[in-house]
């Protein structure tokens, strides 16, 4: 079975009984970094949704920390008129 990269469809020149999952592949034509996702059958994505992925997750984190330093200081406020 070829193996094609998921963003661009090009064909990927890989010796397929070598491939591990994890393995870092980059895409001669689109220039892409792709991760092995599975050996059995052959699956590749794209590395950079993974770096996506992740920068979304932070900014959630960010936000949800930045509404519990708010609360966290409401809350001091309002023992300082106590």
């Amino acid at each position: 079975m070829p193996v094609s990269c998921p963003e661009c469809e090009a064909a990927i020149d890989v010796d397929e009984d070598e491939l591990d999952e994890g393995d870092v592949l980059t895409c001669e034509e689109c220039g892409t970094t792709l991760t092995v996702t599975s050996v059995a059958p052959i699956e590749l994505e794209s590395a950079d949704e993974d770096d996506e992925e992740d920068e979304d997750e932070d900014e959630d984190f960010d936000e949800e920390d930045e509404d519990y330093d708010e609360d966290e200081e409401e809350e001091d406020e309002d023992e300082e008129w106590h």
